[in-house]
C-alpha cells in the first residue's frame, strides 16, 4: 500500500479525528497511487495516522477511511460499516415509520463522499446514491451491495451530479445501479402529507429530506395564518403549512418545473384546500420588492434558499444575499409574525448565520428575537470531529 507522509505538525487534526488530508499539509507521496486508492497516512516521524482515499486533483488531498491501523479498507468494511449506519436510523423511534430517511450521510458516518437516501418503506423502497469522492468512486459496488443486503430495497438509482465532483476530477454519473425503474411515481407521505420524489431529475437526491422535521414545525404555527413560502421548490413547507390550517400561502421559485411538481403535490392530497394557495415562478429577490412595493404583510414567512456560499471563499458575498432576503423578509412581517429563514451554505457557520440576521432585523428597523434554532432531522448525524457536517442551519425568528 502507498504511503502518504504528512508535513511536520500536520498531523494535528487528524489526532482530532478529523477526515480531511488537504494538499497543504503533504509532504510526499511514496509509491504509485491512483485515484480513490487507499493510502496509508503517517506522520513525518513515521507514526500510523489513517487509511484514506487519494485524490490527486482536489484541493482535499485525502479523506480517511479509518483511523485504525489493524482494519483492512475492503467489501467487508463497507458491509460493516454501511450495516451499521442503517441500524443506527432502525434504533431511532421517531424514524421508525418514516418514509424518507437519509440512510448515509459522508463523513458523519465514516463514509467521506457517500451520500444515500432512502424513498419509500420495505423492500419496494428506492434508494438513491450520491457519490462526491474518488474513494466513494472506486468502491461503488462495494457500497451498492452493502447497501442492498443491509436494506433489502429493490432499487437504487445514483445520483452522482453533483458540482463537487468536478473538484475531485469526476464526471457526472447517473443511472440505475441496482432493480429496475418503478412503474409508476416515486411518493412519499411526510407529516401527513403525500409528495411526490423525482429521483432521477429532482434537485439533490430528489428530494430535500434535512428540511423534514422544520416543515413539522411549519405546519404547526401556520394556523389561522397568512404564509409567504420562498424558494419553495416542489412546495414541502407550502403543504405543510396547508395542512396545518394556513389562512393563504403564496409560494415563489424561479423554477416552473418544480411549481408544476408542487401543484401536483397538491392535487395528491384533496383533503388539503388548494383554492388558499398561490404560485409565483419568479426571482425571490424582485419578488420579495414587489410584495413590499404592493403592501403585502404575511404573519409566517420561510426563507429557504439554494446555496449561496459552497465553501468559505464565497462568504462574504453569500453574507450580502442572506442579509438582503431576511431584510426583505422582516419588512414584510406583520407585528407577532415568524420568520423561518435557513443556510444551507457550509461556508456560512452557525454564529455566523446569526449574526447576518441580527443585522437584517436591525436594518428592517424591527425587535426580534430567536425562539428556536433549527437544523437537520437525526438521520443526519453531525460528527463532533467534523463540524462542516452542520451544513443546514435555521432560526425561528418572532419579531
Amino acid at each position: 500500500m502507498s504511503q502518504l507522509i504528512l508535513l511536520p505538525g500536520k498531523e494535528r487534526s487528524l489526532l482530532r479525528r478529523h477526515p480531511w488530508i488537504f494538499a497543504g499539509s503533504v509532504g510526499r507521496l511514496k509509491g504509485q497511487a491512483r485515484a480513490g486508492d487507499t493510502v496509508e497516512v503517517l506522520a513525518d516521524d513515521g507514526r500510523f495516522l489513517a487509511r484514506a482515499a487519494y485524490s490527486p486533483d482536489s484541493q482535499i488531498r485525502a479523506r480517511v477511511w479509518t483511523f485504525a491501523e489493524g482494519v483492512s479498507v475492503d467489501d467487508v468494511f463497507f458491509k460493516r460499516r454501511i450495516g451499521e449506519a442503517v441500524a443506527r436510523r432502525r434504533a431511532l423511534p421517531e424514524l421508525a415509520r418514516e418514509q424518507g430517511i437519509r440512510l448515509l450521510h459522508g463523513e458523519s458516518d465514516g463514509l467521506p463522499g457517500v451520500i444515500c437516501d432512502q424513498y419509500g418503506l420495505g423492500p419496494d423502497a428506492t434508494l438513491v446514491l450520491q457519490l462526491t469522492s474518488t474513494g466513494g468512486e472506486k468502491w461503488r459496488k462495494a457500497i451498492v451491495s452493502a447497501l442492498v443486503q443491509a436494506t433489502g430495497c429493490a432499487r437504487v438509482y445514483e445520483r452522482s451530479d453533483s458540482d463537487v465532483r468536478a473538484l475531485e476530477g469526476l464526471k457526472a454519473v447517473t443511472g440505475w445501479l441496482h432493480g429496475e425503474a418503478p412503474a409508476g411515481d416515486i411518493s412519499i407521505e411526510e407529516n401527513g402529507v403525500r409528495l411526490l420524489v423525482d429521483v432521477v431529475g429532482g434537485h439533490k437526491t430528489g428530494f430535500y429530506l434535512d428540511q423534514r422535521e422544520n416543515r413539522r414545525l411549519t405546519g404547526a404555527l401556520a394556523a389561522d395564518k397568512a404564509v409567504l413560502n420562498c424558494f419553495c421548490y416542489t412546495g414541502g413547507f407550502s403543504l405543510q403549512a396547508l395542512a396545518g390550517g394556513a389562512a393563504s400561502v403564496l409560494s415563489i421559485d424561479s423554477s416552473g418545473p418544480a411549481l408544476a411538481t408542487a401543484k401536483r403535490n397538491v392535487a395528491l392530497n384533496p383533503a388539503l384546500p388548494a383554492e388558499r394557495a398561490e404560485w409565483w415562478e419568479a426571482d425571490v429577490f424582485q419578488a420579495l420588492r414587489q410584495l413590499r412595493q404592493e403592501g403585502r404583510r404575511f404573519d409566517l414567512i420561510v426563507l429557504d434558499p439554494p446555496k449561496f456560499a459552497p465553501s468559505a471563499a464565497h462568504a462574504a458575498r453569500a453574507a450580502r444575499a442572506y442579509k438582503d432576503i431576511n431584510l426583505l423578509g422582516f419588512r414584510l412581517l406583520n407585528p407577532g409574525g415568524y420568520l423561518l429563514t435557513y443556510s444551507c451554505s457550509g461556508g456560512i457557520g452557525v454564529d455566523l448565520f446569526q449574526k447576518i440576521v441580527a443585522g437584517a432585523a436591525q436594518d428592517a428597523g424591527v425587535d426580534a428575537r430567536i425562539l428556536r434554532h433549527l437544523a437537520a432531522g437525526p438521520d443526519h448525524p453531525i460528527a463532533l470531529a467534523f463540524p462542516e457536517g452542520e451544513y443546514l442551519k435555521g432560526l425561528l425568528c418572532q419579531v
